[in-house]
């Protein structure tokens, strides 16, 4: 078969080779939901860790949720990122090194998968904005909100126009803001928004939550500064990736993402970020970072949350 056009497509592979676990009662993703995924990695070997979804949520004030929850289907084990790279283990090494050789620029499209639902302007609250979403609770009892773990940040050098994709979490602020964990100076977010600050203009982000697989595989590797980690992702793929133009900022996101968040990021206060639970088994400190202010949500219908 072709590579994996979303994750959809990625999921159903997992499935069928035995690696999810689908539960369907119901769970509690403030209180639940990661420590039950997180049991795996105390005592199981990784043969025998397994992805997961979860399709019936709640959270602690009772309210219900028909998004589902996909955790650990990125690199939950060997076996899980190898299906992810559609090779064996012991080659996925390699796949990642050719794949940042032979480079595919992405295709952009008019419409995408991505916008089937758009909430931005006067309906970007009619469906609660962030809140419309079960994002989990990492560390419960220590963490102070929900974060989003799996958030493929995109912005552009305000200079010489190349995206950069990388993976920073973000703590949920209020229902329309985030924090932005990004702390090294030599991080391409990180010189996009010196870059903005001493240009006095705020930094265009968009968060992209799902799509193909080899999106993920990129937004948490180092690339050179002038790597756009889109061309990588299709170099994975062996194809072009879609991507689509936001609605409401400059930027292309992929086009079979299940949700894209877009907003900007504030160049000119920094606000308390953390403490979080690392999956090292420490909490990280309260620490002064950006923040991210939504002005658009577009989503598929009936999104899965990466």
């Amino acid at each position: 078969m072709a590579y994996y056009k979303d994750l959809r497509e990625y999921i159903q592979a997992l499935e069928d080779d035995g690696q999810l676990v689908r539960v369907k009662r119901r769970i509690n993703k403030d209180t639940e939901l990661m420590p039950l995924v997180r049991l795996q990695y105390r005592g199981l070997p990784e043969e025998q860790r397994r992805a997961f979804i979860f399709e019936n949520l709640v959270d602690v004030k009772g309210r219900e949720y028909h998004t589902p929850v996909a955790v650990s289907v990125l690199a939950g084990s060997g076996k899980i990122y190898s299906i992810g790279m559609m090779c064996e283990p012991e080659e996925i090494a390699e796949k990642l090194a050719q794949a940042a050789l032979h480079t595919y620029e992405p295709k952009l499209v008019e419409s995408a998968p991505v916008q089937e639902e758009v909430h931005m302007g006067d309906t970007l609250m009619e469906h609660g904005c962030l809140e419309e979403f079960p994002i989990p609770i990492s560390t419960p009892g220590y963490d102070p909100s929900p974060a989003i773990t799996a958030p493929f940040w995109v912005t552009k050098d305000p200079d010489s126009g190349i995206r950069n994709m990388a993976t920073y979490r973000a703590l949920i602020k209020s229902p329309t803001r985030t924090g932005l964990d990004f702390s090294r100076p030599t991080r391409g977010i990180a010189i996009h928004w010196n870059k903005c600050r001493e240009k006095d203009i705020p930094l265009p982000a968009a968060i992209v939550i799902g799509g193909p697989p080899s999106i993920g595989y990129v937004s948490v590797s180092d690339y050179p500064i002038d790597t756009d980690e889109l061309t990588v992702a299709g170099g994975i793929a062996g194809e072009p990736l879609e991507v689509v133009r936001c609605k409401t900022i400059d930027l292309e996101v992929p086009a079979h993402a299940e949700v894209v968040i877009e907003g900007e990021v504030n160049t000119h206060e920094l606000e308390p970020e953390g403490a979080f639970g690392e999956s090292i088994g420490i909490m990280s400190l309260a620490q002064p970072r950006p923040y991210f202010t939504v002005k658009a949500i577009t989503h598929r219908r009936n999104p899965i949350w990466l």
